[in-house]
């Protein structure tokens, strides 16, 4: 097959790094960020002297004196938004909030840009939750861009409501204001996660991990991120206080991340198998040690752990789909092939197995038991975009002519893959070839283009967009991509050549493999 459905079975493998993108921390954030008593002291300065009793009255939280004055004040004077202001504060003091909200509202009928009832309305919303808070926030922030209460308030609702694109550049511009808030800090960290900024989603969690620093959780959800951002040895030093103590398996199994990819195999190995002893029914644990096999060409060693991961999970399909790739990697395909309709037994909607069966029987050079496999399975899910890329895949290397009954159903199923599921990037490298050998070369380019975005080390639609593009004429791209090309390979190379100097072995009495350094 092509190298491109190598990375298929590889996303079925949940990475210890990935437990930073199950956070759950949809905590209700109700901090009350603008007291309205505030507000009532602000009022006070008005220079107004009919209003000094009302105000002062509301200074001191008599709320039932000022609300009495008010009665005649309105009757007198009923458009004034500032007095509606203060029976909004007055109400807010006795708790009656609707009241409140009311009288602000009557206020900024008045008055739209009313500071005070602008502010007093928004907190009352804000506490409650509502998005009704929203507009008015916006508003004050037309009136007063640079206002960090109103840029966090904002912050925290937006995030509420699931909209980090909207929340985080509000989080930035509330300042200092959420420094001692943990729970804000949070809100804002799992945006920036969410929209990919792991960079500072990390600092973030710095400053959260500086407020409590014996948080054994915080210090694991710090150190996860630090191993998504590719620095393991201050993951490690994160997750020291608690490696010292009695690390529980998600410490280690965090460690054992952090020193892979550190270049510290043996402590990786170690980690996880202190891991495995202490949560031995932890599927994952397995899978990863598989990853760690795989990456180290010790595929005989990571079959003996999934298999202990099998006896005790008979009903895991990720461990048999984990066993199927390494028994591939060993040249037995008829294992591999069990494996895999064991684990599509077990998960019939995981079209992941079903696509590394079509793996093992094209690594096998079957690519007709490929395609019947793959066939079979599409009979009943005919809108599986994974299947239907398969599909294609295989009858794309089966070197079908265009034009053919064949070559169009290929064409077909990758352009209905695509359609499906447009971020899925092999598909559309299929795509890209079916077009080139059709001599639709523009349509290749398109594609082509479009799967290096999804993954810009493609180095397959990479080569492929340098021969589309060649066929067009457009030639002045290609050196910039030859040379693009070029680093790509080498950056391959050098981890290949990284991978293989270390790989595991099991002694013959000690049953914990241990590290054999090659030159």
């Amino acid at each position: 097959m092509s190298l491109t459905v190598l990375e298929i079975p590889q996303a079925a493998v949940k990475k210890p790094a990935q437990l930073m993108m199950e956070m759950r921390l949809i905590r209700k954030t109700r901090t009350v960020l603008l007291p309205i008593l505030f507000l009532a002291c602000a009022l006070a300065q008005t220079g107004d002297d009919r209003f000094d009793p009302i105000a002062s009255a509301l200074r001191n939280q008599e709320f039932d004196k000022a609300l009495e004055l008010l009665r005649p004040a309105l009757r007198e004077s009923p458009r004034n938004a500032q007095l509606w202001t203060m029976q909004g504060i007055g109400y807010s003091g006795q708790g009656h909030k609707k009241e409140a909200l009311e009288s602000f509202r009557a206020a900024l009928k008045l008055s739209p840009d009313y500071i005070p009832a602008l502010q007093s309305a928004a907190q009352i919303e804000f506490d409650a939750g509502s998005a009704g808070a929203v507009p008015l926030l916006q508003h004050l922030l037309r009136l007063r861009p640079a206002d960090p209460t109103s840029h966090g308030m904002l912050a925290v609702l937006q995030y509420q409501q699931g909209k980090c694109q909207a929340a985080v550049p509000h989080f930035e511009r509330a300042g200092a204001l959420f420094d001692k808030q943990r729970d804000a800090l949070h809100a804002y960290a799992t945006c920036l996660v969410r929209l990919k900024q792991l960079d500072k989603a990390r600092n973030v969690f710095q400053r959260t991990l500086a407020l409590n620093p014996n948080d054994g959780r915080e210090r694991q959800l710090l150190a996860s991120l630090q191993v998504m951002t590719h620095q393991p040895r201050e993951a490690i030093t994160t997750l020291e206080p608690l490696l010292e103590s009695q690390p529980d398996a998600a410490t280690l199994e965090l460690a054992s991340a952090a020193y892979e990819d550190a270049g510290d195999t043996d402590r990786a190995v170690s980690a996880l198998r202190q891991a495995i002893l202490l949560d031995p029914m932890n599927v994952h644990l397995y899978l990863d040690f598989a990853a760690v096999s795989a990456a180290h060409q010790s595929f005989q060693v990571g079959i003996n752990v999934v298999n202990d991961g099998i006896g005790l999970q008979p009903k895991a399909a990720q461990l048999y789909f984990a066993r199927g790739v390494l028994y591939i990697q060993l040249g037995q395909y008829n294992e591999a092939q069990a494996d895999f309709e064991k684990a599509y037994q077990l998960d019939p909607n995981q079209s992941l197995s079903v696509a590394a069966q079509g793996l093992a029987a094209a690594d096998a050079n079957d690519l007709d038991r490929a395609l019947a496999t793959v066939q079979t399975k599409l009979e009943r899910k005919p809108n599986d975009p994974i299947l239907l890329y398969l599909e294609a895949d295989v009858l794309a290397q089966k070197g079908e002519d265009p034009g053919t009954p064949e070559f169009q159903r290929a064409m077909q199923a990758a352009k209905k893959a695509v359609a499906l599921r447009p971020g899925l990037g092999p598909a559309r490298a299929v795509l890209a070839k079916l077009y080139l050998q059709s001599g639709q070369y523009q349509e290749a380019v398109a594609q082509c283009r479009k799967a290096l975005d999804i993954d810009p080390k493609d180095r397959t639609s990479l080569y492929r967009l340098v021969q589309a593009l060649r066929k067009t004429g457009n030639n002045a791209e290609i050196p910039g991509l030859l040379k693009r090309l070029a680093l790509l390979r080498q950056e391959a190379t050098k981890e290949d050549r990284e991978h293989s100097r270390f790989k595991l072995v099991e002694g013959d009495t000690d049953p914990t493999p241990a590290i054999e350094s090659r030159p």
